[in-house]
C-alpha cells in the first residue's frame, strides 16, 4: 500500500511480543496444511508487521449492524431510504455477493473476530460457550500489538469468555470510540453497532416506535405499496406491518450510519480511514434469520477506501464487485490493509489489500442449534447456485421455537397453516420435512423457492457441489456432526473444541467415518446394513447417527432392535438419548422413557436438552414423562431445557403456558 501522509508508522522494533502466544502444532491442518511449525512463526504476526517499514498504517472503522438484507437503494430496493450509505456505495465498493457464515448473530461473531468458521472451533451452537485454542487469537489482538487502538461499541456475542472483551480491545463497551484514544496520531480500527435493526425491533412495538421516532413522514412506508414481500409470507396486513417496519428501522439504521461517518469527516481524517459497511445476516423475519438461504446470509456489504490507499484499483468509486466474501474473510482483511500479515492458521482469506490469493470459488454455511432447537444443515453457494444438505430432513423447516413464534409472521404462518389456507411457496417450508439435497438457481429463483435436486441437467453440478461441502467439512474438521453434550465432554480431555478433530490423524480418520455415517443416517433403509455396523464404532458421535438413522427408520428397522437395546447403556449420553429415540419407534417406548427420564436430569446440560427434544418428538407416548417433564421446568442450566419441556407438556395438556 501507498503511504498515507497523515498517520505515523510504528517500526517492528517498537513491537512488544508476547511469545506466549505461540501456536501449537495442532493449529495445522494434518492433510492440508502441511506447515512446519518453524515456517508458522516465521511468518506468523506474533513476530512481525507489515514488511514495508516505510508504510504507515491506516485507520479502519467498520460499521456494522444487525438482521438486515440488502435492503437499500444502493442495492436497487425500489422502497428503500438510504442516503447516506447509497452515498457511501458511490465513494466506495459495493460487494453483491457477500455472505455470512451462519444465517444468526452469535456464530456469526465468532467467525467474524477469529477468521475460523463457527463449526470448526466449536462456537456454532447459539449461546454456546466454547473454549478456544491457547494459539487462536482473535484478530484486534494482533492489531492492539501493532500499535493501533482498537474499540468496540459494543455487542461481542463471540461464544467464548477467554480472551475476555478487555483482552481483544482496549475498550469494549458504550464509550468505545477512536476519539478516546490519547494519541491522536494512533492509527484505530474502531466497531459500532446497531441494534436497532435486530428483529426484536420488528417483533416490539415499543422499540419499533423508539428507533424510528425521529423519522419525517416522507420517510415512513405505506405497507399496502411494498411490493418486495417474499411468496413464502401470507399476504396480510399482519406481516405487511412487519415489512414495513423493516425498512423504517433500515432507514434510521442509515442516519446513524451517518452521522459515524460525519464524525470522521469532523474530525479531519476522512482521507485518512478505510471505512466497511456490513450486515451480520439476514432479515429478522422466519426463513430468513437462522436460515441458511440468501434470505438469512446474504447481506449489504461496501468498502470505502480514500485513494491514496487503494491497491490495484482496489477501492474504485462506484464499482460493484461480484467477488464472493465471507464474513470469516472480514478479519484477515483488515490485517492486510493494516500491513499485518494473516496467520496461517486462518481460514478466511483477504479480498483487499496486497498480495492477495486466488478469490473464492464457494461460501460455506452452517446451521446448528437455533435456540433451543437442533437442525444440522450446510450450505455451498457460488455465484449462481446454492446447495444445501439437511442432515436431519425428517425435522420440520418451521420446528417451534420460542423466540420467533412469538414474531407477528411466524403467528400468520401458523394461522394460514391451521385453515389450510397456505400457497404453494408457504406449503414448501410449512412442510413436516425436508428434502435431504437441495440446489437452487439464483438468478432465476432468487427466493430459492424452485428445488433443482432431482433435475437431470443438474446432476453434475449437483455432484460438484455436494464433494465440495464434504471437502470443506473435512478441511475444517466439521465438529458440528458431534452431538453437543460429547463436545462437552470431549472438550475437556483435547484442551479445546477444535483440536477434538483437529489434534492429529486419527482424529481426521474419526471425521471420515463420521460425516459417512451422517450421510447414512437420512438415506433411509437402504442404509439398514451400515447403521447397524455403525453401533458399534468405537466413536461415541459415530455411534450417535447410527442409533440416529435407525430411529429415523422406525419399524422396519425391527431386526436391530437387540443391538438398540443395548445402546441404550452406552457411556455416551448422547448414543443413550438416540437409542432411547430408536426403542421407542421400534415400539418399546417404557424402556425409552426409562432412559430419557434419567437423562432429563443428568450431569449434561445439552444431554438433557436432547433428551427433552424427544419426550417433546414422542407426543403421546410421552405421558407416562410428564411429571419429569414438570420438574424439568425448575432449576435448569439454561433455559432452552425449560422451553422445551413446556411445550412438551402443553402438547400433553392442551394448555398454552408461556416461559421465558
Amino acid at each position: 500500500m501507498q503511504a498515507y501522509s497523515s498517520l505515523t508508522f510504528r517500526k517492528r522494533c517498537d513491537m512488544r511480543m508476547n511469545t506466549s502466544l505461540k501456536p501449537t502444532r495442532a493449529a495445522f491442518h494434518p492433510f492440508l496444511r502441511p506447515v512446519l511449525l518453524a515456517a508458522f512463526l516465521l511468518t506468523s504476526p506474533l513476530l512481525a508487521v507489515a514488511a514495508d517499514s516505510s508504510q504507515a498504517q491506516p485507520n479502519i472503522l467498520w460499521i456494522s449492524c444487525e438482521d438486515i438484507s440488502a435492503h437499500l437503494g444502493c442495492y436497487g430496493d425500489p422502497h428503500a431510504i438510504t442516503p447516506n450509505l447509497d452515498q457511501m456505495a458511490t465513494e466506495g465498493v459495493r460487494y453483491s455477493n457477500a455472505f455470512t457464515a451462519a444465517g444468526v448473530c452469535a456464530p456469526c461473531r465468532s467467525t467474524i473476530i477469529t477468521g475460523m468458521y463457527q463449526n470448526s472451533i466449536g462456537t456454532h451452537h447459539m449461546r454456546c460457550n466454547a473454549k478456544l485454542p491457547n494459539w487462536l487469537k482473535p484478530f484486534p489482538m494482533y492489531l492492539k500489538q501493532a500499535g493501533y487502538y482498537c474499540t468496540n461499541n459494543s455487542k461481542t456475542d463471540y461464544q467464548f469468555k477467554n480472551p475476555s472483551g478487555s483482552e481483544i480491545w482496549d475498550l469494549s463497551g458504550r464509550k468505545g470510540h477512536w476519539k478516546n484514544r490519547k494519541k491522536k496520531d494512533q492509527p484505530f480500527f474502531a466497531v459500532f453497532n446497531f441494534t436497532g435493526c435486530h428483529e426484536s425491533g420488528i417483533t416490539s412495538a415499543s422499540k419499533y416506535k423508539s428507533v424510528t421516532e425521529k423519522l419525517s413522514a416522507d420517510q415512513r412506508q405505506d405497507p399496502n405499496k411494498l411490493t418486495t414481500l417474499p411468496d413464502y409470507y401470507p399476504d396480510t396486513a399482519v406481516t405487511r406491518e412487519d415489512w414495513k417496519r423493516n425498512y423504517e428501522l433500515i432507514t434510521a439504521m442509515d442516519a446513524w450510519a451517518g452521522e459515524l461517518i460525519q464524525e470522521i469527516k469532523d474530525a479531519g481524517l476522512y482521507e485518512d480511514t478505510i471505512i466497511f459497511f456490513w450486515s451480520d445476516h439476514g432479515v429478522g423475519l422466519p426463513r430468513a434469520k437462522r436460515w441458511l438461504y440468501d434470505s438469512g446470509t446474504h447481506i449489504p456489504m461496501i468498502v470505502r477506501i480514500p485513494q491514496a490507499m487503494r491497491v490495484n484499483g482496489q477501492g474504485e468509486p462506484g464499482r460493484v464487485d461480484p467477488e464472493l466474501v465471507s464474513s470469516v474473510d472480514f478479519g484477515p482483511t483488515v490485517l492486510n490493509l493494516a500491513g499485518l500479515p494473516v496467520p496461517k492458521y486462518t481460514q478466511g482469506r483477504a479480498f483487499l489489500g496486497k498480495n492477495l490469493t486466488d478469490s473464492r470459488a464457494y461460501i460455506y454455511g452452517a446451521r446448528d442449534r437455533m435456540d433451543e432447537r437442533y437442525d444440522i444443515i450446510r450450505s455451498v453457494r457460488d455465484q449462481r447456485y446454492r446447495y444445501i444438505r439437511n442432515f436431519e430432513p425428517l425435522k420440520p423447516y418451521y420446528q417451534y421455537m420460542n423466540t420467533p413464534e412469538k414474531g407477528a409472521t411466524m403467528r400468520e404462518i401458523r394461522k394460514a397453516e391451521a385453515a389450510g389456507e397456505l400457497s404453494p411457496a408457504m406449503a414448501l417450508f410449512s412442510a413436516s420435512r425436508k428434502p435431504v439435497e437441495e440446489l437452487y438457481d439464483l438468478n432465476n429463483d432468487p427466493q430459492e423457492i424452485h428445488n433443482l435436486a432431482g433435475d437431470r441437467e443438474q446432476q453434475k453440478r449437483l455432484t460438484r457441489m455436494r464433494t465440495a461441502l464434504a471437502d470443506w467439512q473435512n478441511e475444517v474438521g466439521d465438529i458440528g456432526l458431534i452431538p453437543e453434550a460429547e463436545i462437552e465432554i470431549q472438550e475437556q480431555s483435547n484442551g479445546s473444541r477444535f483440536e477434538i478433530l483437529n489434534g492429529g490423524k486419527g482424529n481426521r480418520q474419526t471425521l471420515g467415518r463420521l460425516v459417512d455415517m451422517a450421510t447414512e443416517a437420512s438415506n433411509g433403509p437402504n442404509a439398514l446394513q451400515k447403521l447397524a455396523a455403525g453401533l458399534n464404532d468405537p466413536d461415541p458421535s459415530v455411534r450417535y447417527w447410527a442409533a440416529t438413522g435407525i430411529g429415523n427408520i422406525g419399524g422396519t428397522a425391527a431386526a436391530t432392535k437387540p443391538a438398540i437395546k443395548k445402546a441404550l447403556t452406552d457411556r455416551s449420553p448422547s448414543v443413550r438419548i438416540a437409542a432411547a429415540r430408536a426403542i421407542a419407534k421400534l415400539g418399546d417406548s417404557a424402556a425409552a422413557i426409562r432412559v430419557l427420564k434419567q437423562e432429563l436430569a443428568s450431569e449434561h446440560q445439552w444431554g438433557r436438552l436432547a433428551a427433552a427434544i424427544v419426550l417433546d418428538e414422542m407426543d403421546e407416548q410421552a405421558r407416562p414423562a410428564l411429571p419429569a417433564l414438570k420438574k424439568a421446568l425448575k432449576n435448569q442450566p439454561n433455559k432452552y431445557i425449560v422451553r422445551v419441556a413446556n411445550r412438551a407438556i402443553n402438547e400433553l395438556e392442551d394448555t398454552n403456558n408461556q416461559v421465558p
